[in-house]
């Protein structure tokens, strides 16, 4: 995926943003499955790539706070899975998806942001995007979408939300899960950044092993 491998190289990432030190050290704990929720995207933006910040060939960035996404898919023993489609999908700033359904006011939609992307992982298992911090909308907390699709295996469903966030506590995707804990990542400043931009690092741990 040329345009994977060109946005990594353009923003300057090292091997160690895409690491999880320690992260053998100890038994993995599975990432919780959850559903797709109502607002998978019903028509896939024409830019599909994992910078989610700029949508085609548009000059003007999409509106929050930009951050840097990035984790691995890993099976349950800590392998790497290599070749894993990760999908991604969430609300712009005024909680508007690219859905024909979504709630919010569609006059108010960040034309700018893509609001969907998708990556290949390598030999690590590692992906990246360049995307927004999630915000809150009616009924939940912020949060981003996420699917995973394993070679040979069925595409499953999961969710990043914002560590402590004071909303995750009354979710129904939190309450929902015995392991909620496992869907949250911190969402930090960027070091060197002088745009105010954040890192997230969130691994998907499979129940299943590579095929």
């Amino acid at each position: 995926m040329n345009t994977r491998r060109h946005f990594i190289h353009t923003v300057g990432f090292s091997a160690a943003l895409l690491s999880t030190p320690g992260a053998f050290a100890e038994a993995l704990m599975q990432t919780p499955k959850v559903g797709f929720g109502p607002f998978y995207p019903d028509h896939l933006p024409l830019d599909t790539d994992n910078d989610l910040i700029i949508a085609n060939n548009a000059l003007t960035p999409a509106v929050g706070e930009v951050t840097y996404l990035s984790g691995r898919v890993l099976g349950p023993d800590g392998s790497p899975i290599r070749n894993a489609v990760v999908e991604i999908w969430q609300a712009d700033t005024n909680g508007i998806y690219i859905h024909s359904k979504s709630g919010g006011d569609k006059t108010k939609a960040d034309k700018n942001f893509q609001g969907y992307g998708r990556f290949l992982t390598g030999s690590t298992g590692e992906y990246l995007f360049r995307t927004i911090k999630p915000v809150a909308y009616t009924g939940r907390c912020p949060h981003i979408h996420y699917a995973v699709k394993q070679p040979g295996q069925e595409k499953w469903t999961t969710e990043l939300h914002i560590k402590d966030h004071p909303l995750n506590a009354n979710d129904g995707v939190t309450r929902g899960v015995k392991n909620p804990e496992a869907l949250c990542a911190e969402f930090l400043a960027l070091p060197g950044a002088k745009a105010g931009e954040l890192t997230a690092k969130f691994d998907l741990i499979s129940a299943l092993p590579p095929s």
